[in-house]
């Protein structure tokens, strides 16, 4: 075991106002969750484009958020979805994980929403949660759904550029949050209701092995989203214990930052001027929280084409 990290405060950077909370509207993602959570939003994803403008997804209303640089929501798409994970690549194309379509992409100038991937094979996803882009062009993506420990069945799935869907994992307990290591040869995979974080070394041609816990956590539901620095750093956002955390390479844990407005920190990404910024999403207090951090992050998004569709 390590020594406990040093602490620090996130703060308040944006709160969604009472004008953009759909009270009492009626959400299968809401009424379909195992626990009790805000009615009003579901905030997630929070990305920045190439100019550096930010955006937050919210699950369960189908919404798509911009955030000014004062801290002002405003809608930028509303449709018929459940948009939870979110990037953004160097040609700015809007590449969505959609808990109810599958992969998909909207396009900003229409608020047209494309299918990308919905299935594998002729098998729908159980339902998938949060995407990241390689420089390469490749997608990868978790399938979560609704399992856990008494369902071992979460998948991990990558679509290649070309329109190969590869399925790499198929018995994490709830795969969540994900991100690449810096030279792109490991997958760090968040299981959220295993409570910790998996390593999955990519072979060159294609396959894992040798997959292993990272970090093994405790504590509040378990980990969600995923960022990485310049160091090689992971921040985790631990959905339930009210904080975000940063761990080296080697895994052990550097800071912890708490979150002032509630315990569902759900997602993380890095910005700012010098990229050292990290913004949480939380859910409970509707927020977007910042930090500054030790290390920059925010590595410029991957460009490449329109994946084909798998």
């Amino acid at each position: 075991m390590f020594s406990a990290p040093r602490a620090i405060e996130a703060t308040i950077f944006a709160q969604l106002p009472d004008a953009l909370h759909r009270k009492g509207a009626p959400s299968e993602w809401v009424a379909g969750q195992p626990s009790p959570h805000v009615p009003h939003s579901g905030l997630e994803g929070p990305c920045f484009d190439r100019e550096g403008r930010f955006f937050c997804v919210d699950v369960p209303y189908g919404r798509i958020f911009s955030i000014s640089g004062s801290g002002e929501f405003s809608v930028f798409a509303d449709y018929e979805g459940e948009p939870n994970g979110l990037k953004i690549d160097g040609d700015g194309r809007f590449i969505i994980a959609d808990y109810r379509n599958g992969l998909v992409e909207l396009v900003p100038q229409s608020g047209e929403v494309k299918t990308i991937c919905h299935r594998h094979r002729v098998e729908r996803f159980k339902a998938i949660n949060d995407l990241t882009l390689a420089s390469n062009g490749d997608v990868y993506f978790t399938d979560q759904g609704l399992t856990g420990l008494h369902d071992p069945t979460g998948r991990v799935f990558r679509l290649r550029s070309d329109g190969r869907l590869d399925l790499l994992l198929s018995n994490v307990p709830s795969p969540n949050g994900l991100v690449l290591n810096l030279d792109e040869t490991e997958l760090y995979v968040a299981a959220t209701r295993g409570n910790c974080i998996w390593r999955v070394p990519l072979l060159p041609d294609g396959t894992v092995t040798k997959v292993g816990i990272f970090i093994q956590m405790s504590g509040g539901v378990g980990p969600d989203g995923l960022a990485l620095d310049n160091d090689g750093n992971l921040a985790v956002a631990h959905v339930g214990l009210g904080c975000v955390w940063l761990f080296s390479r080697f895994g052990e844990a550097l800071l912890r930052i708490n979150t002032p407005t509630g315990r569902k920190a759900t997602n993380i990404a890095y910005g700012g001027p010098e990229g050292r910024t990290l913004y949480i999403t939380e859910q409970d207090g509707g927020a977007i929280l910042t930090a500054e951090m030790p290390v920059a992050g925010a590595r410029p998004a991957p460009q490449f084409g329109r994946p084909k569709e798998a």
